[in-house]
């Protein structure tokens, strides 16, 4: 094998032509490591959990991850496995599917928002310099692996950590960035109305 890849090496380095399947099988190699390398992951929750089947009780592990670069990519996946370590695993690959953007304002949020899912309720505030992550247990890996540094948070519901980490995600799927809003109401970044947007008459016809 090292004989192979020193042989490779020196036709790349020749500028010879390298066959298709290795060069492939190095470069999936590389990008994997480079994923590894940018984000990091936090298991919020794990535990046993079985399931009652002919022969008896089927014992497996789940486990919730939340995975981020700290730049404001962030996800979370639930794994289900025979082994922990497994569950973890699985966890990290569904969360890396289900990354999200999150607009940020500095180090904290844009404005205020509150995600819902299931019976789990999240309100998320900004906040000042120095604030740091007013948090729980499961608003705050979600944070933290986003990139947030400074807001203030509440779970309103349910306390249960599955439906407190998703309705973070939910609530940060509900920010938008002060460029996102005036283009959607169609004006300038200076304040003023751009050419192609219409004025709204109300009711008492002013404009």
């Amino acid at each position: 094998m090292a004989e192979r890849d020193r042989y490779h090496g020196a036709r790349e380095e020749r500028g010879d032509e390298v066959s298709p399947r290795s060069r492939g099988r190095r470069t999936s190699l590389e990008s994997d490591a480079e994923r590894n390398e940018e984000f990091k992951d936090f298991v919020v929750t794990f535990g046993p959990v079985s399931k009652t089947v002919k022969g008896g009780k089927r014992r497996s592990f789940r486990a919730l991850v939340v995975v981020g670069n700290g730049d404001g990519k962030v996800g979370a996946g639930l794994g289900k496995a025979l082994d922990l370590a497994d569950a973890i695993r699985k966890g990290i690959e569904d969360a890396k599917k289900n990354l999200i953007s999150v607009p940020r304002h500095g180090g904290t949020i844009p404005h205020e928002v509150i995600g819902h899912f299931g019976a789990g309720m999240v309100l998320l505030r900004p906040a000042s310099p120095g604030t740091g992550l007013i948090a729980g247990r499961g608003v705050r890996p979600v944070l933290e692996l986003a990139g947030i540094k400074d807001v203030l948070a509440k779970s309103l519901g349910s306390s249960n950590p599955y439906n407190v980490v998703y309705a973070t995600l939910e609530a940060l799927k509900g920010l938008r960035s002060r460029e996102e809003i005036l283009r959607v109401r169609g004006i300038a970044d200076g304040g003023q109305a751009s050419p192609n947007s219409r004025s709204e008459v109300v009711s008492d016809g002013t404009v």
